[in-house]
């Protein structure tokens, strides 16, 4: 079992988070429907994360690519001190209302982010000393305005996260949240992370669009090996493509190889790039010398 006492240490003194942790068959007091005084309170006022099986939800919901949906519902943040790119829902302008809610109740209601599919519920995933595992556990929320807790209805946690359509968001999400957690674990000792494999986190976290055509670019199929077939189910099915993404950033940032790569790939991607930019710096070289020439013909004119 988890220490209670910790999970309160680590708890602000004013936070709606109940410190008492729940379990899959754990039993609590809550519902919340139409009928309800406080109905679409809890939308007025977000701060909702938005996972990577949320962004796919919502743009194919609404008919956007990623970079279309990131840029005008989402609005980012630092995950971490050392700049983890993350994602927040937007706001309607000048107020802390979901830009998603209408008169009606949300807009977007049957693809809905995994954070408003858990409310009053929270979850948190805890990874244990000497443990390479991550264990689930929840707790309640209970904020002022909300009267659901005051419902006589009870169920256990595993019925309402089945209830409310968790269950295949935590499926979709458990592997990005396992590396945001060992990122975060890592701390300092690994030091600050290129900005490559920020942009990497970003493009595979965010942006499925993008990604769908870096595993097809010739430099990434010069250093991995899949099969024809496989590249063409990841191009048709954006879930499996998701699942591929975390894979290649485990293989990436902690060396978690389950992707094959060519023998010495890597080694001859460097050779290239480093031809690359050779040329690069010849042209470069090359038009500065140009430049100058022209400026003493200016000059002796």
């Amino acid at each position: 079992m988890f220490d209670e006492n910790e999970i309160k240490r680590n708890i602000p003194v004013e936070s709606p988070v109940q410190p008492r942790e729940l379990g899959l068959e754990s039993e609590f007091q809550f519902s919340c429907h139409k009928g309800i005084a406080c109905f679409n309170a809890c939308c007025k006022n977000i701060d909702i994360t938005l996972t990577p099986y949320d962004i796919i939800r919502l743009k194919n919901r609404l008919g956007l690519d990623s970079r279309e949906f990131v840029a005008r519902y989402t609005m980012p943040f630092a995950m971490d001190y050392h700049n983890m790119p993350g994602l927040k829902m937007v706001t309607k302008s000048g107020t802390t209302e979901c830009i998603h809610l209408s008169e009606d109740g949300c807009g977007v209601y049957d693809d809905r982010p995994a954070a408003c599919r858990y409310y009053a519920l929270g979850s948190m995933g805890v990874r244990k000393k000497e443990s390479s595992s991550v264990d689930d556990i929840y707790f309640m929320v209970k904020e002022e305005h909300c009267l659901g807790h005051f419902e006589p209805r009870k169920q256990t946690v595993a019925q309402y996260r089945h209830e409310q359509g968790i269950e295949k968001y935590d499926e979709m999400n458990r592997e990005w949240r396992d590396i945001v957690l060992k990122k975060r674990s890592s701390g300092p000792t690994v030091g600050a992370p290129s900005r490559r494999s920020l942009q990497l986190f970003d493009m595979c976290s965010y942006d499925m669009d993008s990604f769908a055509e870096f595993i097809q670019s010739k430099g990434f199929r010069s250093i991995f090996s899949i099969a024809d077939e496989e590249t063409r189910e990841l191009m048709d099915d954006e879930e499996k493509r998701l699942l591929f993404a975390m894979r290649f950033l485990k293989q990436v940032l902690f060396g978690e190889k389950t992707i094959p790569m060519y023998e010495n790939a890597r080694g001859q991607r460097i050779v290239e790039r480093k031809e690359v930019w050779s040329r690069r710096e010849e042209k470069a070289a090359r038009q500065w010398r140009e430049q100058q020439e022209k400026s003493k013909f200016d000059e002796d004119e």
